[in-house]
């Protein structure tokens, strides 16, 4: 069930907070739930991060032996640069 919820910030950290959300591909409410739901289990994700574990599930379904190489490379890279 959704409520609404009123707070009393500064106007600088509001406006701070929703550039943040929106460098992070999603509202302000969005992250506010998901920081508050439990980091360990639902960590906050940039839009890159979530480009970044689309591809890699792309990659899981190619097989053959040198699309395999190409894939572990891939992967290895998206993995150290994004997650």
């Amino acid at each position: 069930m959704k409520t609404k919820l009123t707070l009393t910030v500064n106007k600088s950290v509001i406006e701070a907070a929703k550039r943040k959300a929106k460098n992070r591909g999603m509202s302000l409410s969005r992250m506010f739930e998901e920081i508050f739901e439990g980091e360990e289990s639902n960590p906050i994700k940039t839009e890159s991060q979530r480009a970044a574990a689309r591809l890699i599930n792309r990659l899981e379904k190619y097989d053959s032996v040198k699309q395999l190489e190409d894939k572990e490379l891939i992967k290895g890279h998206v993995k150290r640069k994004f997650t």
